[in-house]
């Protein structure tokens, strides 16, 4: 339970202070952070000194990575619904790669910040449709940013 509960409280402080500091109001904000998330599996893996789950493990977060920069430059949204789902991804990761180095507590904590933040950030991507129009374009508040 204490896993579950600090995650949760983790994802609330990231998006309140992405909202309070304002940095959640550029663009790489919410994708840096799925790529720093997809980033810990591959961690884990150097963890658990397996070539064939390094390898796994890296081919993943290029893929969360590769949708973290293209929803960054064509579709926001896409960056809340990975984050989202690498929290779902999380709670079946065990039962796709088999990985030594992942803590047990692991899969649930991430979960239960990966879940909220995502939403959160879908939110404020929905929140601000005409901002995404500046975003997609490079801009944020009618500057080139």
């Amino acid at each position: 339970m204490i896993p579950f509960i600090a995650g949760v409280f983790l994802a609330v402080i990231v998006a309140a202070l992405g909202k309070v500091t304002r940095f959640e109001q550029d663009r790489s904000f919410y994708p840096t952070v799925l790529i720093v998330i997809a980033s810990y599996y591959v961690l884990f893996a150097v963890l658990g000194g397996s070539s064939q789950e390094l390898f796994w493990e890296s081919v993943v977060a290029v893929a969360f990575a590769a949708i973290a920069v293209f929803g960054s430059l064509r579709v926001p949204l896409l960056v809340g619904v990975a984050i989202a789902g690498h929290g779902l991804f999380d709670l079946v990761h065990h039962g796709i790669i088999l990985n030594q180095g992942v803590p047990s507590w692991w899969p649930i904590f991430c979960a239960s910040i990966d879940v909220p933040l995502g939403l959160w950030a879908i939110s404020r991507y929905r929140s601000r449709p005409h901002e995404s129009k500046h975003i997609l374009a490079g801009q944020v508040g009618g500057s080139r940013a």
